[in-house]
Formats: structure tokens, C-alpha cells, sequence
């Protein structure tokens, strides 16, 4: 008799690069059309732009700490595809610091000037990412699926959310389920607890879409 060996959901973190891409292509949009002296949007957008950097820097810090050396030890002709993994979480962290600078000074004054240089920044930084995350989800997944057991991808995704405040949670979870086909949502759903369900169909949601009216609203 054949055993079926249970691999890992690697599709959830296609769903997560999904809004990563989301973010970055409209976060640079929402800055640019903020009105120079606007400091009440300027540091709205900027807190979700903070909640963005601070979500893509986790991601990666949890998939440099847990991932790439287990990869690394269980692959052999692949392993200068992971190290190109790690080479470019290096690349995207480095746009992440030079936009956080350039976030900190429009934060202050709205200016023109500042806004035109952070969102310059946010594109250029995009520009990086979107090649690392095709590259990951091009290469990477099928070696994650094939080498990661299904425990192990449970203590990423684990350790992805105990970074997150609880207070942003339910937040996280509307962000996902925005780009999340219904198949995949019903995934999703099924792996939280009853009371996360609960909170988010009572009132996670509505507070999500509220906020994401306020952000894409100029």
C-alpha cells in the first residue's frame, strides 16, 4: 500500500504575496495624490505604511530564521536558489530602510518635496520585491513543498502571527481575505478558532473595509 505523505499549503503564502503586491503598488499612488501640507492623511498613511514595512519585514525575517537553513541542509543542486532568497531579503530590507527615512520626513511636514521622494522610494522599492516574489513563488514553493514538512510549515505560519499585535489580527486576516479566491478563503477559515471566525464576521470585517475606504479614498 502506498503512503500519501501530507505536504504543506504553500499556497498561502502565494495569498500573502498577493497583498504585499496589493500594498506596494497602492501605497505609492495614495502618497503621491496626498495634498502637500495635509499632515492629518500624511500620518494616516504613514501609520499604514509602517503597519506594511513592519508586515513584509517579519515575513522575511521569519522565512531567514525558519526556512532558508532547513532548505539549505535538504537540497543540494537547488541551493543557490536559496541563497539568491536570501541574498535578495537583503536588497528588499535595504529599499525598506531608505523608505522608512523617507516616510519619517514626510510624516513631518507633508511636504511636496518629501511626498515626492517617498513615493519614488515606495516605487523603486516594488520594483525589487515584485522579482523576489516571483522568483520565490517561481522556484522556491515547489522546493518548500517538497522538503518543509507540514509541521514545519505550521511553526512559519506560527511564527508569523505571534509577531503580529493581537489588535492588528483581525486586520491581517481581512487583508488576506481580500485576495483570497473563495476556495482559499475557506481554507483560511477553517484554521481559525470559532471565536476568531466570530469576531471577524461580527465585526473584523466591516472594521477592514472601513479602514481600506479611508486609505484609497484621496
Amino acid at each position: 500500500m502506498t503512503t500519501t505523505v501530507e505536504r504543506p499549503w504553500v499556497q498561502e503564502m502565494v495569498v500573502v504575496h498577493r497583498v504585499f503586491r496589493r500594498e506596494s503598488r497602492n501605497l505609492p499612488l495614495a502618497v503621491a495624490a496626498c495634498r502637500p501640507g495635509d499632515t492629518t492623511r500624511a500620518a494616516f498613511l504613514a501609520e499604514m505604511a509602517r503597519g506594511y514595512l513592519t508586515g513584509l519585514h517579519d515575513h522575511h525575517t521569519s522565512e531567514d530564521e525558519l526556512l532558508w537553513p532547513k532548505l539549505l541542509a535538504r537540497v543540494d543542486l537547488d541551493a543557490d536558489m536559496v541563497l539568491r532568497m536570501e541574498q535578495q531579503h537583503r536588497v528588499v530590507a535595504e529599499g525598506l530602510d531608505r523608505v522608512e527615512y523617507a516616510l519619517a520626513a514626510w510624516a513631518r511636514t507633508a511636504g511636496a518635496a518629501e511626498r515626492d521622494a517617498l513615493a519614488a522610494e515606495l516605487h523603486q522599492h516594488r520594483a525589487g520585491l515584485l522579482v523576489h516574489l516571483d522568483e520565490e513563488e517561481q522556484h522556491v514553493l515547489p522546493l518548500i513543498h517538497e522538503h518543509i514538512t507540514v509541521e514545519e510549515w505550521n511553526e512559519l505560519s506560527e511564527h508569523s502571527r505571534a509577531k503580529t499585535p493581537k489588535d492588528q489580527l483581525l486586520f491581517v486576516l481581512g487583508a488576506l481575505l481580500e485576495e483570497a479566491t473563495p476556495d482559499e478563503t475557506a481554507r483560511f477559515m477553517a484554521l481559525l478558532p470559532t471565536a476568531a471566525r466570530l469576531a471577524h464576521n461580527l465585526f473584523g470585517k466591516r472594521a477592514y473595509d472601513k479602514r481600506m475606504r479611508k486609505v484609497r479614498t484621496a
